[in-house]
């Protein structure tokens, strides 16, 4: 005797909320539509559907727990228009060939099947009928050095002979993918989408952290004691950085809006917006060698207390 609860994976008093779920998840699961040439999985959805059928309907459900799937008097289930393999039922089914598949033996009255086909397959066939399919989706690599993918550029892609302009947007990281609509190949359902995946050029002194960018900075220990200033390569050019007199080795400099941008307004990429920080990390040099002078100095530093 089969045993519908069994392949629900429910107990015997299962409400009906919980035997929906438990279809929905099987059919999901083994779904022809997503499991081509498996019969195995076609046959474990045959099942499922052939247990929600009875435990789904109170009538019927109630004449299993009485006889089991022999039904009253050994007549099954599938007797009869609306049974399960009647003309509106699993007869003719095809795990092969899903698009063919007769539903009519799901309709309320007609199999006592009480749920909605477009809520269990919609991702199937779009609330219970196939959609045309769309074409193929194009992806191109696209190769950006850091500064651009710091501020952001457009950049004009050959696919299919066809020049697109796409707008690479300030703050891309490494693997990052766009999707611009409509560009990819053509289809029945329309066209698919065009799929731009970035790969970003490492920096050789600098490095993005979310909206920030940071660099290392190597200063002579003297500079790390007095103070001073220094030139710094930036992404907007060179500045001169200020080392405040006692900075500390591993001491983080910030210098406010040299950073990522993150808020545009309106104008090209990076320009009138708000951006992050740059963020330096100072590494004091320590001498290894010390000149005759340069110790004499520095005992009189010790005498000094420093």
């Amino acid at each position: 005797m089969k045993d519908y609860y069994k392949t629900l994976g429910v107990n015997k008093g299962a409400s009906q909320d919980d035997i929906k779920k438990a279809f929905r998840k099987l059919a999901h699961e083994h779904h022809p539509d997503k499991n081509k040439n498996n019969p195995a999985s076609s046959q474990k959805f045959k099942e499922a559907s052939e247990a929600y059928s009875v435990l789904s309907d109170d009538k019927k459900r109630q004449q299993y727990d009485m006889f089991g799937s022999a039904g009253p008097a050994g007549a099954g289930f599938n007797g009869g228009q609306g049974g399960f393999n009647g003309a509106g039922g699993f007869g003719g089914f095809n795990p092969q060939d899903f698009g063919g598949f007769d539903f009519s033996g799901f309709q309320q009255g007609n199999g006592g099947v009480e749920f909605d086909l477009g809520d269990i397959f919609g991702e199937f066939f779009g609330g219970g009928r196939r959609r045309p399919r769309k074409g193929a989706n194009i992806t191109v690599d696209v190769e950006l050095s850091f500064k651009d993918a710091i501020f952001g550029i457009e950049k004009e892609l050959n696919v299919n002979n066809d020049k697109i302009s796409v707008k690479i947007p300030p703050g891309i990281d490494n693997g990052q993918g766009l999707r611009v609509s409509g560009k990819g190949e053509n289809g029945q359902g329309g066209k698919g989408d065009l799929i731009v995946r970035v790969w970003v050029n490492g920096h050789p002194s600098m490095r993005k952290e979310g909206i920030n960018l940071v660099m290392e900075l190597r200063i002579k220990l003297t500079t790390a004691l007095v103070g001073g200033t220094l030139p710094v390569n930036t992404l907007d050019g060179e500045i001169e950085l200020k080392i405040p007199a006692g900075t500390s080795h591993g001491e983080i400099l910030r210098v406010k809006g040299k950073g990522v941008p993150y808020e545009s307004q309106g104008s090209i990429f990076g320009t009138g917006g708000r951006r992050g920080d740059l963020l330096i990390v100072t590494h004091v040099i320590m001498p290894k060698k010390l000149s005759k002078e340069a110790q004499r100095l520095i005992d009189g530093l010790k005498v000094e207390g420093i």
